[in-house]
């Protein structure tokens, strides 16, 4: 022998960072995961626009089942958009905080139910009538 070491070509792993090690599962494809597992899904960073003005609340009621909203279910409110026509809105009235579809014409608003068990509310001028909010997201549980 002329003094020649021979070891494994392979030196392991223990260099690498997690990240840089490829996985595969018995199919020999990797998960559609591993490209993004440095970084998770924020939901505050996806569902909230303007932190200090965002709120979350639970809904009671079935005022709004035709959007999508049920009783239970906890609404995101952001206080610091405007309400437009056509849009889910939190408002107060008189007191009772009411969650319905707005609708603004030139001379009338009014909140529209998304059921047909109530009537639409037409707000009459003189009222204690505010927008405290325009929901923005609906967490529902299956």
């Amino acid at each position: 022998m002329n003094g020649e070491i021979y070891s494994a070509s392979f030196t392991g792993t223990k260099h690498f960072k997690q990240q840089q090690v490829k996985t595969a599962d018995a199919t020999g494809f990797g998960a559609a995961a591993d490209d993004y597992s440095e970084r998770g899904i924020d939901l505050n960073e996806q569902l909230i626009r303007n932190k200090p003005a965002t709120f979350f609340m639970r809904v009671a009621g079935d005022s709004m089942q035709g959007a999508g909203i049920f009783s239970g279910d906890i609404v995101i409110v952001d206080r610091s958009m405007r309400a437009e026509s056509g849009k889910v809105i939190m408002a107060t009235l008189n007191g009772e905080m009411l969650i319905r579809r707005f609708e603004e014409t030139f001379n009338k608003v009014r909140l529209l139910p998304e059921t047909k068990n109530l009537s639409p509310i037409d707000i009459d001028p003189y009222a204690d009538f505010s927008v405290w909010g325009v929901v923005t997201y609906v967490i529902h549980s299956l």
